[in-house]
């Protein structure tokens, strides 16, 4: 059978289909990834044995990002040091002196994640590896904890004109849009729902502490001592490694300093290495992968100029990081790796041209647009677990569709409205590397954390559906923003009143 039957048709659809359902079904993601990779070059080989074994592993090679990989272990080295010196434990023993409820523990870990909003690797695990410990104090469950992190790590670096996902987002505008990717980025912030109302459903749980759906669940667990609910084995060896007596905070708090601080200097240093003539132009088209390398050896380094002559860590102890925190990643790094591989299949079955024919030929210059490529993105996200793959895809398409200079405000909503839904479509999918960080860093069963995650994300996706409605009909951004906010509030509200009275009703019963 021939395999070209199947490229740019429905079929490409089938491959991250089958490994999310399966995922949801067994509750285990190696043999669900591994299944729909192996579904995807049996597709590709139009059937073919020995064609689907050779396939299946030349894609996994192509597809893999060995610069992601590598800075995957190095920020493992960093995390595993910094529980060695005694960093993680002084800084959780501070905190705890500081922080005096569960709801001030929870908006410390947000505040922290917004903080740092260079890259969503580095704030997934850097915010689980500081903050776990103080949450562990206050009895917050870890899919709790891990959709904090995943809350604000893509939406925050969506909206930061300072990050990976700028220079990204920035590199798929093409030339000829009538406006740089940098200025596009700029103005789809304001109309960027899912990211600013995920924040703002944030800020509402933690200081209203309203939970509902699984996570309500795990919540109650954790209050009884149960943080995992179910998985948490995976993490028992990593939680009894007990730090220097010689710690103190400056040994957490240094490291990432430096780490935030040299990845910011290299980002800009790039830029200006690849022809850039200002700070703006510098960070949008830096070489954010490699940056983020440099960033972590440098922090590496630093920390060994920190912890060597002061003694709080042994030569021998420091070098047997560098195993320890791969050991520490290798989850992480076995997820990403079949992710990438499912991402690499789509591609050669023409996943992109199966979408961007259907979008083109349904999509008409109407007020509905943005609602379409928001959903069309959430779809495309959710399937391929990646983000940036979604931008690529279907930000050119929109441009393409507003080439007339008089239709550039829709232009902005509707690449806002892909922004948004590929975040979106990320957020809940189990096979996106971000997800997959943020169970990582909170030491989260990672089903739990993506089916938690998807009730939460579900609300604030509705309230988008109906916001880029209102902001094709208006077109004006404060307003948008405005009524999107308010509708937000009252749903939760709502949801709030509801569920309190049901549960009051079945505790009387």
């Amino acid at each position: 059978m021939d395999g070209s039957i199947f490229i740019g048709t429905w079929w490409s659809l089938v491959p991250p289909l089958l490994a999310i359902l399966l995922a949801f079904i067994t509750k285990e993601v190696y043999s669900s990834l591994f299944i729909g990779v192996a579904v995807g070059a049996f597709l590709y080989s139009g059937f073919d044995p020995w064609n689907a074994f050779v396939s299946f592993f030349e894609i996994m090679k192509d597809s893999m990002n060995l610069n992601i990989l590598i800075f995957d272990v190095l920020l493992g080295m960093i995390i595993v040091l910094m529980a060695k010196s005694g960093g993680s434990s002084a800084y959780g023993n501070w905190a705890g002196k500081k922080i005096k409820s569960k709801k001030s523990a929870l908006l410390a870990t947000t505040g922290l994640g917004v903080l740092i909003f260079v890259d969503d690797y580095f704030n997934c695990l850097t915010v689980g590896s500081v903050m776990r410990p103080v949450t562990d104090r206050y009895k917050v469950s870890r899919a709790k904890l891990a959709y904090i992190i995943d809350a604000t790590a893509a939406p925050v670096c969506i909206i930061a004109p300072i990050s990976s996902w700028a220079a990204a987002v920035n590199s798929y505008v093409p030339e000829n849009a009538g406006i740089t990717g940098f200025q596009l980025f700029l103005r789809t912030i304001p109309y960027n729902l899912y990211a600013l109302l995920t924040i703002l459903m944030v800020l509402f749980i933690i200081l209203s502490g309203f939970d509902f759906g699984l996570m309500k669940k795990h919540e109650k667990n954790a209050e009884k001592g149960d943080l995992f609910t179910s998985g948490g084995e995976e993490f028992d060896k990593i939680e009894e490694e007990s730090g220097s007596k010689k710690g103190k905070v400056i040994d957490l708090v240094l490291p990432v300093a430096v780490l935030i601080v040299s990845a910011i200097g290299a980002m800009i240093y790039t830029g200006f290495l690849g022809g850039a003539t200002d700070l703006v132009t510098a960070f949008s088209g830096c070489d954010s992968e490699t940056s983020l390398i440099f960033a972590t050896m440098v922090t590496v380094l630093f920390m060994f100029l920190l912890y060597m002559p002061r003694k709080v860590i042994t030569f021998k102890g420091f070098m047997d990081s560098f195993v320890e925190g791969f050991k520490l990643m290798i989850p992480a790094v076995a997820i990403l790796i079949f992710a990438w591989s499912l991402k690499g299949v789509g591609d050669a079955l023409g996943i992109a041209d199966f979408v961007g024919n259907v979008v083109g030929s349904n999509a008409h210059a109407s007020i509905f647009i943005p609602v379409i490529m928001f959903a069309v993105a959430i779809f495309l996200s959710f399937s391929t677990g990646t983000s940036w793959g979604t931008f690529a895809i279907l930000v050119p398409i929109v441009v393409a569709m507003f080439s007339d200079a008089s239709n550039m405000e829709m232009m902005v909503i509707a690449v806002s409205a892909v922004l948004a839904g590929a975040v979106c479509g990320d957020h809940i999918s189990p096979i996106s590397d971000t997800t997959v960080m943020s169970s990582a860093g909170a030491q989260s069963n990672h089903i739990n954390h993506v089916s938690t995650q998807m009730q939460y994300a579900a609300v604030v996706a509705g309230v988008c559906m109906v916001g880029y409605i209102i902001a094709g009909l208006i077109k004006v951004w404060w307003i948008t923003l405005g009524l999107s906010a308010a509708l937000l509030l009252l749903v939760l509200f709502s949801m709030k009143l509801f569920l309190g009275r049901s549960q009051k009703a079945a505790e009387n019963d």
